[in-house]
Parts: structure tokens; C-alpha cells; sequence
């Protein structure tokens, strides 16, 4: 038997949380709490609930779970929280560098505006950034089943914020129910992010297959795709993400939770790898897939991963990453030192 090192202290980069989906449990439950607010059993006792967005009806049950856990996030403190221990967790998962998505419109009302709310989260952001040592960008992103007028709105509002560091807009987004809404509709929005220097991270190639990777290539000229991983069902469009040098952020736990494939064994890792794609793993939205970002170099160790492949995957997170330069350098060399340490947890030999 041979020894496998502590995928805790992998230093890594993480690039796909949902910012209500990065909510823990025991926050979630406590939040409710302090407002009244009754929870579904999913999210109580029947946690981690049993997911499928396979169909439309799989994917209102996850919605409405996703509502329910966002409907207990109410004001400035409650977005404070949220960011903080969001950072704090993924630092004890070695992340070095996170980018938490979320959509302002959601926490708007209480602060009186999205304005307001995105300062709060990019000023808290910053705040965690320094006392966790994690850097923590925002990508603002704007969602499928709202007007495509909205996300220009949301797209304005990130040019407005738009930066290359911790605490500051880095990326342009769009999110929810890739089934919903025309992609095309969404290129203006995306054009304002592209002219403010803003990276263009859209999902698609989840819930639908390469032909959406191949809408959204030609419609919003993204630099990343959520997910991104059913582009492996057309070798063509697979090589235009490669050629494009598109990264794809891809989350294995989500996607079986999901439904898009049955069990580990089926997500497509290694044919990514071995396409030469860029691969950043995610964990999307841990508060309902219950799986955090390890989990997912679990995942990759159990497909036979070795540790010099691991450190792979971390390396290519952190080329896909919007970390300042010299943060990327200091994370490539954390990895590199990783590496060189004996292993020192048992495991099967890889």
C-alpha cells in the first residue's frame, strides 16, 4: 500500500460557489431560526436531500430549496456572515484564492438596492481576504429566468466595481436553469463585461449538452464555462474549448447530484484532462449538494487521480483563475512544496 497526502493542504484555487449555496448547515439552520422561517425536511433532517435537475420538475425542487435557504439571507450582517465563512472554509480546505458567485438583485431589498448590497459583500470580501489569508473576488452574475434588460442592469453595476484583486469584481456571470431563456438574448449584457475588462464566466454544458457549449462560445465569448463538462459529447465542440483556450469549471458532485451523471465513474474527467482542457474543480453549492471543494479531489482520487495529478488539477485552477499574477506564482510554488512532501495518509497505490 502507498501513501496519499492530505488533499486539505493541496493548495488550490476555487472558482465555482454559489454565494447562498456556500452557506453551511448549521448557518442555515440558526438563520431560520432567528427568523422564524420553517425549512423544508430536505434541508433539516432529510439533509443532503436527494437532488435530480434532470428534468424541469427535478429542477424546481432544487430551486425551491435554493429559495428557501436564500429567503433566511436578510441584511448587511447576514451578507457579512455568509462571505466570511465562506472564505473561512475554503481556507481550511487550502484554498488559496476563491471566487464567490452571486447575484445582488436577491439581498437588494433590505439594503436598499443592489448597489449597496454588492458594496457590502466586495467591502467584506476584502475584510475576509486579509484575516483568512484566501483571496476573495466577486463575480457578479445575472440569471436565466429574469430578463435579459436585468443583466445588462447587473452587467453596468460589476463594470462599475470591475477590478483584478480581493474584494473587487472580477467576472461577469450568468446563471440558473441553462434550459431557460435564449443565450443570445444575453450577449449585450455580456458585451458591457467585456468592455470594462471584466472576465466572461457563463454556464452551460450541464443540464444541456455540447450544442449549448457551442451557442454560448458564439454568442458571449466567455474566457470560462461553469460546468461545461457534456462538451465531451461532441469531440468538435470539445476541441474548439480546448483550441479557444476556454477553462471549465467543473463540479463532479453536483453533476451526479444532479442527475447529469449516474455515479462517479461516468464524470468525465479524464477525457478532459486527457483533451487538454483546463479544469478548475468546483463545489457549487455545497449547502445543497453536501460536498465541499476536497471532496471533489476526492472524487478525482477515487478515479484514479495519482498525487502528481492532483496537483495538476490544482495547478490548472490557478492558471484559470483571476488571482493577481503575483498570487498565482505564490500558489504555483505552495503547490510545488505540497508535491515534495512525503505522503503521509494511506491509501491504494495509484
Amino acid at each position: 500500500m502507498a501513501g496519499a497526502r492530505d488533499l486539505n493542504t493541496l493548495p488550490k484555487a476555487h472558482l465555482h460557489l454559489h454565494f447562498t449555496g456556500s452557506m453551511s448547515l448549521p448557518t442555515l439552520h440558526e438563520l431560520a431560526a432567528e427568523r422564524g422561517v420553517r425549512l423544508p425536511d430536505a434541508l433539516q433532517s432529510g439533509w443532503p436531500p436527494k437532488l435530480s435537475g434532470a428534468d424541469e420538475r427535478g429542477w424546481f425542487r432544487f430551486q425551491r430549496l435554493y429559495d428557501a435557504a436564500r429567503a433566511c439571507v436578510r441584511g448587511e450582517d447576514d451578507l457579512r456572515r455568509l462571505v466570511r465563512e465562506a472564505a473561512q472554509a475554503d481556507a481550511a480546505e487550502g484554498s488559496r484564492w476563491l471566487e464567490l458567485q452571486v447575484d445582488p438583485t436577491s439581498y437588494a431589498g433590505p439594503l436598499g438596492g443592489i448597489g449597496p448590497a454588492l458594496e457590502v459583500i466586495l467591502d467584506e470580501a476584502g475584510a475576509a481576504s486579509a484575516a483568512t489569508g484566501t483571496g476573495v473576488g466577486i463575480i457578479v452574475a445575472a440569471s436565466r429566468i429574469r430578463h435579459p434588460l436585468d443583466a445588462r442592469t447587473l452587467a453596468r453595476l460589476a463594470a462599475r466595481y470591475a477590478g483584478h484583486g480581493p474584494g473587487e469584481v472580477l467576472a461577469f456571470g450568468l446563471s440558473n436553469d441553462e434550459r431557460r431563456g435564449d443565450t443570445d438574448d444575453f450577449a449585450p449584457a455580456f458585451a458591457i463585461a467585456r468592455r470594462a475588462g471584466l472576465a466572461r464566466v457563463p454556464h452551460a454544458g450541464e443540464l444541456l449538452g455540447p450544442e449549448s457549449v457551442q451557442q454560448t462560445l458564439d454568442a458571449l465569448a466567455p474566457d470560462r464555462l461553469g460546468h461545461g463538462v457534456r462538451s465531451v459529447e461532441d469531440p468538435s465542440v470539445l476541441a474548439r474549448v480546448v483550441d479557444e483556450g476556454v477553462a471549465l469549471e467543473v463540479c463532479p458532485r453536483s453533476n451526479i447530484a444532479l442527475g447529469v451523471y449516474a455515479d462517479a465513474s461516468q464524470v468525465p474527467l479524464h477525457t478532459l484532462v486527457d483533451a487538454g482542457a483546463t479544469i478548475a474543480l468546483g463545489a457549487d453549492d455545497p449547502l445543497l449538494f453536501g460536498s465541499r471543494l476536497v471532496d471533489q479531489y476526492a472524487l478525482a482520487r477515487e478515479q484514479g487521480f495519482s498525487d502528481e495529478g492532483l496537483a495538476d488539477l490544482a495547478r490548472s485552477s490557478v492558471h484559470a483563475s483571476l488571482a493577481p499574477s503575483e498570487t498565482k506564482t505564490a500558489i504555483l510554488g505552495e503547490i510545488d512544496d505540497w508535491l515534495a512532501t512525503a505522503p503521509d495518509l494511506p491509501g491504494p497505490a495509484r
